[in-house]
């Protein structure tokens, strides 16, 4: 992540934040697919992301706001959780995935982004709000 921002353009902003290639699919795996510890999202990641690229990946995430971490005793997984700006990110993966079936319709739809609907995006996020953050709103 980029700490200093190169320009005042929010979409640069935003690809400093999240713009490389393991950032958002992080957050897909803990939101999508609910792995919430360290072990899960790396033994569950379909693209295989390297422990040690998976660590960066998740400090630079909680330190820019868009994850916590609660910390464990000494044995068990901590787990990470969305912030609001994690969860803000909801509607980003549902056009990411309608954009990549576009660029290859051989895709899969395994996680029913492609048609969801803005009412269905919003059901799915305050849901999520719920589960990481306690709070239906």
């Amino acid at each position: 992540m980029i700490h200093e921002p190169r320009s005042s353009c929010p979409i640069n902003r935003c690809l400093e934040a999240l713009g490389d290639q393991w950032s958002l699919l992080i957050l897909r795996d803990i939101a999508l697919h609910d792995r919430r510890s360290f072990r899960e999202i790396l033994g569950g990641n379909a693209e295989h992301i390297s422990a040690p690229v998976l660590s960066r990946r998740l400090t630079d995430l909680t330190t820019s706001g868009f994850l916590t971490k609660v910390d464990a005793p000494r044995g068990k997984q901590g787990r990470y959780s969305l912030t609001d700006l994690g969860l803000a990110t909801i509607p980003l993966l549902v056009e990411l995935s309608r954009l990549g079936g576009l660029i290859d319709p051989a895709t899969e739809d395994a996680d029913g982004l492609l048609t969801m609907d803005d009412a269905e995006i919003k059901e799915r996020t305050e849901a999520l709000r719920a589960r990481h953050l306690g709070s239906a709103g």
